[in-house]
């Protein structure tokens, strides 16, 4: 009798305590979302001008992803796809000319990137996006950093899922001191808490300390609960800038022999690296590094200031310096140490795969672009992606197939086998037109179907500028 009272006992114990098991074994999510960061910007992945060890060491400890790619060489179109698992093009958030600013000075034909200050574009609040995704199954979610995917209210990232955020609505050149304002005339940047402007003009060199002090605060209230963090730096897309505290920390890092530049821009990527060595200690100090997955990633390729080698092209091209990113990923025994995955995997990938692991359902009512990856991560399974494709400015430029890449821009033709010439040096369309007439029947397919299925983007009448009220 006393045996059977024992056992009892212990069911009774493991029927309550299972649920909380279960919770627990759901992961963290920790996006890093770096802002103009070319591929050869880490010295993991072999920049020789910079000094990041503590990206080094979480690649060390997980795994880069060396074709990893963005949907859009530029800011806002990227960022929607992350969001939102889809190609920008399916969301309204890469248009050819609907939402393009008009703006009285500029000269006729200029073309500028949607969701400037106060222009009525945004991300529709109708779109699911990863952090409403989490919500839905009880997790805890922050932004800290740049948006820029809409300033008015109805676009801010409180409508679209998070329920703590800090940061700027768009690039810190927004504002009166970029170099072209005599077109533009924008307001004074904003810096919100949730929907309030609490700052005008914030002193760039300590963005990225602020958004980490930020972030850090995030994961001690919500250590002991399931979380999705996005920390999207607004560096070192320009006007370039770092902490006082780093400038100084980082002339002694090159005077003790440290081989990289002295630049700013080298600078300010060390303050970025800084920034994640303070989120994994973070991490392990409160015991959930084992649970929790952290991406780091950039929006797109760097400008001339940065370096995209070996790969050709820079931000806003459709050649491989524009799109394919670096990229580490860090999972404590799930994803193996040290190792480099170089199938094809994109942004829109995180929102699908996300949901699966933590049992949340994606919307059926719309398509999304996005596969789940988690096979490739932990067993080194093939990309799910038979093809993938590259649009700037809503014109579709680009498919890559296998190790194949077609890329058409203002009706030259060029292919090129990556696997062989990473850089995009060699054009073998003459050597393989079979290829060449194949990939161009998928370009039109994808085209005409993307196009029957695209859903708008959002568009307020009116819009106002933020300021402090």
């Amino acid at each position: 009798m006393r045996l059977v009272n024992i056992l009892v006992c212990l069911s009774f114990l493991c029927s309550c305590t299972s649920p909380k098991k279960v919770e627990a074994e759901r992961p963290n999510l920790i996006i890093i979302f770096t802002d103009d960061q070319g591929y050869d910007d880490l010295s993991c992945f072999g920049g020789e001008h910079v000094y990041t060890p503590n990206i080094d060491k979480m690649a060390e400890e997980g795994a880069r992803l060396t074709s990893f790619y963005v949907a859009a060489p530029l800011c806002t179109p990227s960022r929607a796809a992350l969001m939102t698992g889809c190609y920008p093009r399916r969301i309204g958030m890469e248009p050819p000319s609907s939402l393009v600013v008009d703006l009285p000075n500029v000269p006729k034909g200029k073309r500028f990137p949607v969701c400037l200050a106060a222009d009525g574009n945004g991300l529709n609040p109708d779109e699911v996006t990863i952090a409403e995704v989490a919500q839905s199954v009880g997790y805890r979610t922050g932004m800290f950093g740049k948006w820029h995917l809409g300033d008015q209210p109805e676009f801010l990232p409180t409508r679209q899922g998070f329920e703590e955020y800090f940061g700027l609505p768009y690039s810190h050149d927004i504002s009166p001191r970029h170099p072209r304002n005599k077109f533009f005339q924008f307001p004074p940047l904003p810096m919100l808490e949730k929907e309030e402007v609490v700052e005008l003009d914030p002193d760039d060199d300590y963005l990225t300390q602020r958004i980490t002090k930020r972030a850090l605060g995030f994961i001690k209230d919500h250590k002991d609960e399931n979380f999705f963090l996005y920390i999207a730096h607004p560096i070192p897309h320009g006007p370039l800038a770092a902490s006082p505290e780093i400038k100084e920390e980082y002339k002694r890092v090159i005077a003790s022999g440290v081989n990289a530049s002295s630049n700013l821009y080298s600078t300010a990527i060390y303050e970025i690296d800084w920034s994640v060595g303070q989120i994994m200690n973070a991490l392990k100090e409160y015991g959930i590094e084992d649970n929790t997955i952290v991406l780091f990633t950039s929006d797109n390729g760097a400008t001339r200031k940065g370096v995209t080698k070996p790969l050709r092209g820079y931000k806003g091209q459709t050649l491989e310096g524009g799109m394919r990113m670096p990229a580490v990923i860090h999972w404590p025994h799930k994803i193996a140490a040290g190792g480099e995955l170089d199938q094809v995997l994109t942004t829109m990938d995180v929102l699908p795969t996300f949901a699966k692991l933590i049992g949340a359902k994606l919307p059926e009512d719309r398509i999304l672009d996005g596969k789940d990856i988690m096979p490739v991560l932990v067993d080194g399974a093939e990309s799910p992606y038979k093809y993938f494709f590259y649009s700037h400015w809503g014109t579709l430029e680009a498919v890559r197939w296998k190790d194949w890449k077609l890329r058409i821009v203002k009706s030259e033709e060029a292919l090129y086998n990556l696997k062989n010439d990473i850089a995009e040096q060699a054009n073998l369309k003459d050597q393989y037109p079979e290829i060449v007439a194949q990939l161009k029947d998928v370009m039109q397919k994808f085209n005409a179907e993307v196009t029957q299925n695209a859903r708008p983007a959002g568009h307020v009448e009116k819009p106002v500028a933020l300021t402090i009220k």
